[in-house]
This record gives structure tokens, C-alpha cells and sequence, in this order.
């Protein structure tokens, strides 16, 4: 009986040893799989300067090797991401050890206050323990000998931790070395122990000070390179139009500190002296002790103060805070102005201020005890694309939009992003079932950020733009050197039909007096008008009854689209909305052929022979009118009355032409619009500026620097009079 129980007992003992072997090697082929995840996003980010992991993705599985890590020490190796900062030093720059590490700091990501109440209470359980060490006998290997600092002893007795709040930026870490206040030596974070110098391309940086006053003789400052919003997207706008051009060495960015990134890697300083980069200091680094003459510091605020005074910006948000209720404070005021900031940022940093109380509280593996990142809720996730739909804007404009498994991303459940054109999907490379990063930030519309290739499933699909318009079946063109696709039925494409109406109806155009935006959405809303066309079709029932329109309204409605069925050739030719078809174009156009039949039947090459028509202009029209949608409204509006004035003699050279004219001032006669009708009606050209190749300036009372501009040039002054006598004579 003994003898079985104990077999039966090392049974038993076996089979435990080999679940826990099971369940210890599953532990650690995750581990591993993190590992490796890890340092790849990290070689993407900090050496590539091409993320592919949302942030929120990398800190989720970074907190799952932390807390593997944790619970199984044996998993824990020196190579580990939780172990050193990421990146590598770039093959092309020179290597820079740092005199000292430039680690990372801890992240909280609980986005609430207490985030803030959290970091207070680890940093006094850090102070409390040490004081309990006072308390071991002096045998204990655990016993510590040296006092606690004063700030410390103030802590434990109660009183608030004193804390400076900074803006955690989403730039690029950099070290600035100055010796005898010349700037020696600038180098990037690299792995916390060496990184790269890019002295040149930081010398670029008009807010790095090349030199300075007062500073000790050896100062290591910290901060960071990073690109505000509207450089950023200055940046990427010209990046678009040279991809649009054919250049295959432009490319658009990710996002801007993916573009401060990559500046401040170029290996030619004259490139990165092109981009616009900017830059904050918030912390030192190696400087001149005290003992040796250097400044002798108390506090972090001390030492912000000082960077101001040296001559370094230091960002004006950064707050001294009394305590976690006035951390948090400053966590929900700043997440509050964040979409407002002109630099993004993707939390906050809470350091203790006492220099003592840092140098007590110490580091903890790769981070300080003294410092947390409270970060925002992240604005970029991963989820699937399950298709890409294709919209049309009210301008015709083509956006292809992905439709995606929801996720909850920057405060909101998303299930649509933009794609922006076919340039920015062929570029990213997203195809229906891949996973990508999906961005939002504060009102601004979702949009796909990245794809993720490895994560392609085998079937698929790659975009492609329609060729018709999939509102109304028009034609879609993409000119040369624009990114965008558009429609070419723009009074017939039911997406553009609000837009297409207020145009025709404008004043300039068709002059329809009384038919507004709040009118003609409830035309098209009630399907009441669905072409211009439909317009004159309008009868006194179909208005009587919309908001604000009664029986006289409706009536006066009416009587301008009568008076408006005759009206001047351009007129009508403007009031079309073809693209790039302005008032003055469309008049060259209809004193060029005469008649609107002409002008529909005119090839590229026939439309070239007009006066400042170029090949977009001559393409835009020639494709406007072979669409069979556009005829048929245009014959509908003929057979409903329409009699556009045309030329009589269009080859007939008008008296002024080629003449430019400028109007400033008032007129005592004319309005500033009857005057340009005048002139122009003539064939002069009237322009906004004054210039060398201004003929006249047509001056009434008032006039300001249009007319010193012309007296200063020397161009010919006229005034009513004078314009009329020419008008007269010619």
C-alpha cells in the first residue's frame, strides 16, 4: 500500500513537472514574440523613422513583458526592450557616447486624475521604505546609514510634493553640448548610452543658439527637436505636388515627428536645413559642478529659468504644481487645449522638482523614480480594413474611404477613415483586408496613417479609382500635377448639386436674386431640383410653403429666374462651374467663339488659340462638354427658354484689349463692379494689384497705396472721367 502511494505520488509529482514545464516554455516563447515585436517597432521608429505600431499597441505589449518580466525574473534578459532605451545609431553618422545615459521614463497610462494621485503615492511608499531601512539593525545588509534629505523628511511628515508639469512632445530626444558656450556637439538619444551626432543638421535649427552668454563652461543641455503642425503640413502639401509631378524621390509623411525625425537624419545638412524644424530644451545634462564654478541649483524650475536666461525656449506651458490634485489639474487643462496646440503632444511630464529629492528617490532599471509620462487617451489603433468606398465631394473631388472593423480610438468608436486620393493608397499601400493604423485627433476626420504588410492576408484586393463617377456615372479626371480625381458632371452630379446651384445663381453668374443656401437646400432636400435645369421648371405650388417663402416670395423667385433666362454668353458660360473656368475666362472664351455652340464643339487644340487658356484650362472645358449628362441639361435649358446674348462678331478685336487696368478708391459715378463690367466689356484686363505692367489706374476718392504705387512706378492716373473719355474714344 506504502509502495503504491508513493508511485503514485511520483506520478503525480511528473506530470505537475511537466505541466509546469508546458506552461513555463509558453511563458517563455511570449516573452520572446514581445521581445522580438518589440525591437522591431522600435527599429522602425527610432532608426527608420517609419512607425508601424500605434503607440498605444507598442505600450500594451511593452506592459505585458513588463509584467511577464516581473512575475518571472528568469524571463527577464539584458537584451529585453524593458531592459534599454530603443534605437540604433544610424550607419552614416559618427557615434556619441553620452557622459550620461539619456533613459526613458516610466509611462502611466491611466488617463484619469488618478494617474497623477498614483505617481505622489509611489514616490512617498519609495521614501517611506527607506525610512523603515534607518530602522534595521546596522548588521542588516538592508540598513542604510545616511539620513533621508530635508525634502524628504517635509514629505513623510505630510506636506505636498512640489512637481514641474511639462508637455510630454511627440519630437525627437537631442542632447546639446556647449564647451566655453560654443555649441561642439549635437547628438540624438540613439540607445540611451550612445547616439548619433547630427551637429550639422541641428546647427540648422534657428532656435538652437549657436552660442552663449553667461552659460558655466561645459553644459549638456536636453530637449527636444520636433515640427509644428502647420510646417508639418506645409511640408507634406509640397511633398504631394512633387509626387504629383513624378518625382519618385518625394515622399509624404507620417506625421510630424516622423518628419522632424527624418530631417534630422539627412545626411546632406542642406536638405535638413530645408525642413522646418523647431526645438525645446527642458532638462541638463553634464555641466560645470558647483564646486568647479558651475551653477549650484536647487530646484528643476531653478534650472528652467536658467535655460530661458541662457538663451534656449523653453515651452511657456510648463507649470510648477503643489501636489496630485494640482498634477491633474494641469493633465485635464492641457488635454482640453491639446488639438489647439501647434505641436502635437501625447501627454504630460511629472517631475519632482527638489534636486535633492531626486538624487534620493534614484533610478529603477532603465527609469527614473523621480519623473512619470501621464499620458492622453491614444488617438491611434490598429483595426481592419473590410473595403474602400469612394465619395464625391460637393467641389467633385473623388476621396476613397475605408470602411473598418470598429474601433474605439481618440474618444469615439471609428468605422470610416479617409484615404485622402489614390497617390496617398498606392503609397501607404492599404488594400482591402489589411490591418492599419488608423489615426484621430480631436474633430479632425479619421484617416489611415499606415498599412502593416506582414500582417496581409493572402486575398487582398488593391485599390483602384473608378473612371466614372460613381454618383452619376460622369467621366473622372485627374489633371497632371494634382494628386486629386474628379468628376466632370458638375450640374448634374447629384453630390455637387448644392454647390453647382449657388454658383449658377451667384451674382457674377446667372444673378438670381433670392435663391440662397437655406433655399436651395430645401429644393434639393424636398427633390424639388435636381439639375439647374430644374429651376425653371419651378412653379408657384412647388415653393408656397417652404420655410420662409409665401406666395409673394415665392412669386419674386419666380421673376428673377424670367429676367435670368437672358443673359450675356460668359454669363452663362461662368454660371456652367466648369473647373478652372473663371468670370474673366469664361468671358475670353465667349468673345473668342461667339456662340456657345462654337465653344461646345471646340477640340483642345481650338481652345489653346484663346488668350490665357492653357492646356488645364482647354482639357477641363473640351471634357466638360463631350459629357452626354452635361448636353442633355444644356439642350434642356434651351428648350426651356434660355437665350444667352452671344457675340455678333467674335473675331471682331475688342478697342482695349490688351490694356490693364487697376480701380482704387471711389468712384463718383460707378460702382467698382459697373466700372470692371465697363472695361472689361471693352476688353481691357482689370487686375487686384498694381505692377510694371499696369496701364492705368483708374483712382476716385480715398484711394490709398494702389495709387502711391502707381505714382511711384510712374503709371498713367486717370479718374472717371478719364476711364469714360477712353471708353468713349475707343
Amino acid at each position: 500500500m506504502n509502495n503504491i502511494t508513493r508511485q503514485q505520488s511520483r506520478g503525480a509529482a511528473s506530470d505537475g513537472s511537466r505541466a509546469g514545464a508546458d506552461g513555463d516554455a509558453a511563458l517563455a516563447r511570449e516573452a520572446k514574440e514581445l521581445r522580438a515585436a518589440l525591437h522591431r517597432a522600435a527599429h522602425q521608429y527610432y532608426t527608420l523613422d517609419a512607425p508601424e505600431l500605434p503607440d498605444a499597441e507598442y505600450d500594451r505589449l511593452f506592459r505585458r513583458l513588463q509584467q511577464l518580466e516581473a512575475q518571472h525574473p528568469q524571463l527577464r534578459l539584458p537584451g529585453s526592450p524593458t531592459q534599454r532605451v530603443g534605437g540604433a545609431v544610424l550607419a552614416g553618422f559618427a557615434p556619441v557616447r553620452h557622459a550620461l545615459p539619456m533613459l526613458s521614463i516610466r509611462t502611466q497610462t491611466d488617463t484619469t486624475s488618478a494617474g497623477a494621485e498614483r505617481f505622489d503615492q509611489q514616490v512617498r511608499s519609495y521614501l517611506q521604505s527607506e525610512q523603515r531601512r534607518l530602522q534595521l539593525p546596522a548588521d542588516d545588509p538592508r540598513h542604510r546609514s545616511e539620513p533621508l534629505c530635508q525634502e524628504a523628511l517635509d514629505a513623510l511628515a505630510g506636506a505636498a510634493l512640489a512637481f514641474v508639469a511639462e508637455p510630454k512632445f511627440d519630437g525627437l530626444a537631442m542632447s546639446l553640448r556647449y564647451e566655453d558656450g560654443v555649441l561642439v556637439q549635437a547628438a540624438t538619444r540613439g540607445d540611451g548610452e550612445t547616439g548619433e551626432d547630427v551637429t550639422q543638421n541641428i546647427r540648422t535649427i534657428g532656435q538652437v543658439p549657436l552660442r552663449l552668454h553667461g552659460a558655466p563652461p561645459l553644459l549638456e543641455v536636453r530637449g527636444e527637436v520636433y515640427m509644428r503642425r502647420d510646417d508639418f503640413e506645409q511640408l507634406n502639401e509640397e511633398q504631394r505636388r512633387r509626387m504629383a509631378a513624378g518625382d519618385r524621390n518625394a515622399r509624404s509623411f507620417v506625421n510630424p515627428r516622423n518628419a522632424a525625425a527624418g530631417a534630422v537624419r539627412q545626411l546632406d545638412p542642406g536638405i535638413a536645413a530645408q525642413r522646418p524644424l523647431s526645438f525645446f530644451a527642458y532638462e541638463l545634462g553634464q555641466i560645470t559642478p558647483a564646486q568647479e564654478g558651475g551653477p549650484d541649483f536647487a530646484s528643476h524650475w531653478q534650472v528652467l529659468q536658467a535655460l530661458r536666461d541662457w538663451g534656449f525656449p523653453v515651452s511657456e506651458l510648463v507649470r510648477l504644481a503643489h501636489g496630485p490634485a494640482e498634477l491633474a489639474a494641469f493633465h485635464a487643462d492641457l488635454g482640453a487645449q491639446r488639438d489647439a496646440l501647434p505641436f502635437d503632444i501625447d501627454g504630460v511630464v511629472y517631475k519632482i522638482d527638489a534636486l535633492a529629492l531626486r538624487r534620493e528617490l534614484g533610478f529603477v532599471t532603465r527609469e527614473p523614480r523621480w519623473a512619470v509620462a501621464h499620458k492622453y487617451a491614444p488617438q491611434e489603433e490598429l483595426t481592419r480594413v473590410l473595403g474602400i468606398d469612394v465619395q464625391v465631394g460637393r467641389t467633385g473631388k473623388l476621396t476613397p474611404v475605408a470602411r473598418l472593423e470598429p474601433v474605439f480610438v481618440g474618444g469615439v468608436t471609428v468605422t470610416n477613415a479617409t484615404l485622402h486620393n489614390e497617390l496617398e493608397v498606392h503609397r501607404k499601400d492599404v488594400r482591402v483586408g489589411d490591418t492599419v493604423v488608423v489615426r484621430r485627433a480631436g474633430d479632425v476626420i479619421p484617416e489611415v496613417v499606415a498599412s502593416l504588410p506582414d500582417r496581409r492576408p493572402a486575398d487582398a484586393q488593391a485599390f483602384v479609382m473608378p473612371a466614372q463617377c460613381p454618383v452619376c456615372g460622369s467621366d473622372v479626371v485627374r489633371e497632371e500635377g494634382e494628386a486629386d480625381h474628379r468628376c466632370t458632371g458638375g450640374i448634374v452630379c447629384s453630390a455637387q448639386r448644392k454647390q453647382a446651384l449657388l454658383h449658377f445663381a451667384s451674382r457674377r453668374a446667372m444673378d438670381i436674386e433670392g435663391l440662397g443656401e437655406k433655399l436651395v437646400d430645401q429644393l434639393v432636400d424636398r427633390d424639388l431640383v435636381h439639375t439647374v435645369a430644374d429651376l425653371y421648371r419651378l412653379q408657384p405650388d412647388d415653393l408656397v410653403g417652404l420655410d420662409r417663402m409665401a406666395e409673394k416670395s415665392a412669386q419674386n423667385l419666380l421673376d428673377a429666374l424670367q429676367q435670368s433666362r437672358q443673359r450675356p454668353l460668359h454669363r452663362f458660360v461662368h454660371a456652367l462651374g466648369i473647373r478652372h473656368v473663371g468670370e474673366r475666362t469664361a468671358r475670353d472664351l465667349a468673345q473668342h467663339f461667339g456662340s456657345l455652340d462654337a465653344l461646345m464643339a471646340a477640340s483642345p487644340e481650338a481652345l489653346l488659340q484663346v488668350p490665357d487658356v492653357g492646356p488645364a484650362i482647354a482639357q477641363s472645358v473640351h471634357l466638360f462638354f463631350a459629357q452626354p449628362q452635361n448636353q442633355e441639361v444644356i439642350a434642356q435649358l434651351r428648350a426651356l427658354g434660355l437665350a444667352w446674348q452671344e457675340t455678333a462678331d467674335p473675331y471682331k478685336p475688342l478697342p482695349l484689349a490688351g490694356r490693364t487696368f487697376v480701380l482704387t478708391g471711389t468712384l463718383p459715378g460707378l460702382t467698382r463692379e459697373q466700372a470692371q463690367a465697363l472695361l472689361e466689356a471693352a476688353g481691357a484686363r482689370v487686375a487686384s494689384s498694381v505692377s510694371k505692367k499696369t496701364d492705368f489706374v483708374v483712382a476716385g476718392s480715398a484711394a490709398g497705396s494702389k495709387l502711391a504705387r502707381a505714382q511711384k512706378l510712374g503709371i498713367r492716373v486717370i479718374d472717371e472721367s478719364g476711364m469714360r473719355a477712353l471708353l468713349a474714344d475707343s
